[in-house]
């Protein structure tokens, strides 16, 4: 089992952090009391869903509790089945104090300090000295963006940063109505209508008889390089800003025949590519 704690200073971008590790597949528990994450490690051993991968993170909106947080630490060291490491993220004192005042949200110790951000994060550093000495992983905020420490995060935790991303590729009939959902959106009703061969009206896309039909013609083929071409050069792009799935629609007339066809194929180029990737047949059995 591989347990990931994260911590560091407040406003350093633990959120984003965490919303990367839930991302790519880690059960994510946010500001859960340090003494409790041993218990945790145990409910996921026996849990039918098989948790193998846990992100916790830890601040000093436990309070007194922090301190719990070093014997916690060390008795998933010594357990035989737990790989455990520590990320621990932090930003200058100036940097830090900028994003309170831009966000205007609330220090977890401004009531402590009456207020005074500069007392807080003075203090908090100081609390955090220890910690900073254990971690695994180090990642200093101060001229990142969140999209660049997401970035960051993807890279040292996905041996293949591509993973990050899922790609659900559907198909819809443009008679049932236009695909909300999608990012991107092709529509393939300028192809030879299969459903106007009798031979082929009943069958689907899913079908040899239809597939080779649709390609057979040279415009489909073309259409399927400048697809391709174009996926080539976006998908790239959007890893890079972080997004976490994507949804590639393909239309026709009633969704089964053209669109089911280039969502098939589609969908192999890009699990040939070594994407995640999700198919999806709206309407193909709409009648």
């Amino acid at each position: 089992m591989h347990v990931l704690i994260v911590t560091g200073m407040s406003g350093s971008g633990k959120s984003s952090v965490m919303d990367v590790m839930e991302d790519i597949g880690y059960y994510c528990i946010d500001n859960i009391p340090p003494k409790l994450i041993s218990q945790f490690v145990d409910l996921c051993r026996q849990s039918e869903t098989k948790i193998t991968k846990i992100a916790v993170a830890v601040d000093v909106r436990t309070g007194d509790m922090f301190s719990e947080m070093f014997r916690s630490w060390k008795e998933l060291k010594l357990a035989d089945d737990v790989d455990v490491k520590v990320l621990f993220i932090e930003a200058s004192h100036e940097v830090l104090l900028r994003r309170y005042k831009e966000t205007r949200r609330r220090h977890p110790l401004a009531e402590k300090f009456n207020g005074n951000l500069h007392e807080a994060i003075s203090y908090e550093h100081e609390q955090l000295a220890q910690l900073r000495g254990i971690n695994d992983y180090y990642i200093d905020t101060t001229d990142l963006t969140a999209s660049q420490l997401k970035e960051q995060v993807r890279k040292m935790f996905l041996s293949n940063f591509s993973d990050s991303l899922t790609i659900k590729v559907m198909s819809f009939g443009y008679k049932y109505g236009v695909s909300t959902e999608s990012d991107l959106m092709f529509d393939v009703r300028c192809l030879p209508n299969p459903y106007y061969i009798d031979e082929l009206r009943e069958h689907t896309g899913l079908e040899a008889c239809v597939s080779n039909y649709v390609m057979s013609f040279e415009q489909s083929r073309m259409i399927y390089d400048k697809f391709t071409e174009l996926l080539d050069m976006l998908i790239p792009l959007y890893v890079h800003e972080g997004k976490s799935q994507l949804i590639i629609a393909f239309g026709c007339t009633g969704g089964k025949h053209r669109s089911v066809t280039f969502t098939e194929r589609i969908a192999k180029y890009l699990i040939d590519k070594q994407y995640h990737v999700q198919i999806y047949h709206r309407d193909i059995k709409k009648v």
